[in-house]
């Protein structure tokens, strides 16, 4: 039986395994920045996946494909072993067609690559919640009507995150403070955000996040 949670009327309980620590902990930062969402646990690895699974009945598994253990087709057995009623999704840089059919086979309910939007993201994970499958492959991309790169692009998501806080005024200290790094930091990251930017100034970096209007 799965913890008080969505079906319930509660938030969406995750659990993030990714054996990257950096990548999964700034995951999990910005999913508490959604609406209903809630990261109740999180592993580095198969083994400590099941564990969690087990230990806090999550909702919806985010779970990476690629980490050292048993194997992602074992990884998923054993978190629906543990934890029965949770979706999984996984998150992987490959699109094997044959190892997707494989895990969904498993019962997977999602698979996602890593360079679909944080929105695909929350919106798999939502679509989970009701019962959907959810799958995002690079060449799904080229179905969009394509657009030219704006700067902003380049931007990875820690500097995207700064510069919300660069937006709303906040000094460099308040911003270490905010994301839990040092003021030296958040200066090296304006400097490669400027760069990326073409900026001058902490306004006119902010001006040029702002999409392009084209006539």
């Amino acid at each position: 039986m799965s913890g008080a949670g969505a079906e319930s009327g509660g938030d969406i309980r995750l659990l993030a395994v990714d054996d990257h620590r950096l990548l999964r902990e700034a995951l999990c930062e910005l999913l508490e920045m959604y609406e209903g969402l809630t990261v109740v646990a999180q592993a580095g690895d198969g083994p400590g996946g099941v564990r969690m699974a087990g230990l806090h009945r999550p909702d919806v598994v985010l779970l990476d494909l690629e980490m050292p253990g048993p194997g992602p087709l074992a990884n998923l057995r054993g978190i629906r072993q543990a934890a029965p009623d949770a979706r999984i999704i996984v998150l992987t840089m490959h699109d094997d067609r044959r190892l997707i059919d494989a895990l969904l086979s498993a019962g997977a309910t999602g698979y996602l690559h890593k360079e679909a939007d944080r929105e695909v993201l929350v919106a798999a994970i939502r679509s989970a919640m009701a019962g959907g499958t959810t799958m995002f492959l690079p060449s799904a991309r080229a179905a969009r009507p394509e657009r030219e790169p704006e700067p902003a692009d380049t931007l990875t998501l820690r500097e995207r995150e700064l510069m919300e806080l660069v937006a709303q005024g906040l000094s460099n200290r308040q911003i270490g403070s905010r994301l839990g790094i040092t003021e030296g930091t958040v200066k090296r990251h304006l400097r490669n955000i400027f760069d990326k930017l073409g900026a001058t100034s902490r306004l006119d970096a902010v001006n040029r996040m702002q999409p392009q209007r084209r006539y």
